[in-house]
């Protein structure tokens, strides 16, 4: 662990990964509330803010990772960030001018710039950290996120209700361009040219053609497409079970995220101690996690007590971090470099699409049933999963080229 706090690469990835991560706390619950109050406290149009959150992510992942497969990655995510910053300030003018709806787009442009930057730090990790140091950096750098996942809601929270939408926009640039500024500081790796202009094209066949090959991706990617679909029911209703079946002011949802971001930062330092116990036995700790997840989400939703919300809401992170940890670092040690980007970005937009699908109908659900329905609906779908999770050969190097 000592030789990662002595590269170079590790901890610059990670302040710019610990910087959009607090970016990315202060712009959710900035527009959250912002949302919120410009509407009503509609629940359609609060599901509607995390559908457009996740929609660039389904529709741009695989073209982003297949560029990241093909760029220098140092130049890509100094790009991405400087755009995002700059989007910021965009976004900022169209607020001034009144067109408030503009912070809909601060969502769906940060999204978008994101699928290009987020693989080629994966790719930086495959080339820049010893094999065998994977999977503990993953779990630092889980651990250290998760302390801006506890402190981001409360400062996007005091941000936006002390000084404003417009002030909490002005941090978002000044945190992206950071991050910007501490990559310069990067080591170039210059990619291997395609030849054919249009290999692109070819990439994303070679791409797919290499995920359809491996029957461990393919579950993994129906794992995926139907856990997000869980979490994307859930995801925009936070806010109305500590309203409605807690009794408590919207502004308190920032606890209980901030209680998940303490269970992701003792779940993330657990996984990165215990990495090499993780590794031998990923399909426990996947299973496991899937699991609790679908016994958790019934709790949540049926808790009347702060105190037992919160706890589940730990809980949660917890096993969130394990299972971020294990498929982070499945990924980067045992798919082939040249295949990350691609990887990437096939697996996740199913993810996202199902988190898309959950977020547009989770509002329509709710009316349609209830509160406490929707969330059954979500812990069902998350323990069906673990039907896929015995069909996974983890024996052996998961990934082979066919």
């Amino acid at each position: 662990m000592n030789s990662l706090f002595k590269n170079k690469v590790f901890l610059i990835v990670l302040g710019a990964d610990l910087l959009q991560q607090m970016g990315i706390w202060i712009r959710n619950m900035a527009l959250l509330f912002y949302i919120m109050e410009q509407t009503n406290n509609n629940p359609s149009a609060v599901s509607m803010l995390t559908a457009l959150e996740y929609l660039p992510i389904f529709v741009f992942s695989l073209i982003g990772g297949t560029f990241a497969d093909r760029w220098e990655p140092k130049k890509t995510v100094i790009l991405g960030d400087t755009l995002s910053a700059l989007s910021m300030l965009l976004i900022l003018l169209l607020i001034s001018v009144g067109v408030w709806q503009a912070v809909f787009a601060a969502t769906v442009i940060s999204a978008i710039v994101s699928q290009f930057s987020q693989p080629s730090s994966a790719v930086l990790f495959k080339k820049h950290i010893p094999t065998d140091s994977v999977g503990t950096a993953v779990g630092i750098n889980q651990s250290l996120m998760a302390v801006f996942t506890i402190f981001g809601p409360v400062l996007g929270t005091f941000v936006y209700s002390q000084l404003g939408v417009k002030s909490s926009i002005i941090a978002l640039f000044i945190i992206f361009m950071t991050a910007a500024i501490i990559q310069l500081f990067l080591p170039s790796s210059s990619r291997e040219k395609k030849v054919d202009k249009g290999s692109a094209i070819s990439d994303i066949k070679e791409g797919l053609k290499y995920v359809m090959g491996n029957t461990n991706l393919k579950l993994i990617a129906a794992m995926f497409l139907i856990s997000g679909l869980a979490i994307g029911i859930t995801q925009p209703l936070d806010v109305f079970v500590t309203m409605e079946r807690l009794g408590l002011p919207k502004e308190n949802v920032q606890w209980f995220a901030a209680s998940e971001g303490v269970g992701m930062l003792v779940g993330g330092t657990m996984a990165a101690v215990f990495s090499k116990w993780v590794d031998r036995h990923r399909r426990i700790v996947i299973t496991s996690t899937l699991i609790s997840w679908g016994i958790i989400t019934i709790v949540e939703v049926l808790s009347i007590w702060p105190l037992m919300t919160g706890t589940a809401r730990a809980l949660s992170g917890i096993t969130t971090a394990f299972f971020q940890v294990v498929f982070s670092a499945m990924m980067i040690k045992e798919v082939e470099a040249e295949y990350i980007g691609r990887t990437n970005g096939i697996i996740m937009p199913l993810m996202m699409g199902g988190i898309l699908l959950g977020s547009a109908s989770s509002g329509f659900i709710v009316n349609q049933i209830d509160l406490v329905g929707a969330y059954m609906i979500a812990a069902i779908l998350t323990l069906a999963c673990t039907m896929l999770t015995e069909r996974l050969k983890l024996d052996t190097s998961m990934i082979k080229l066919i």
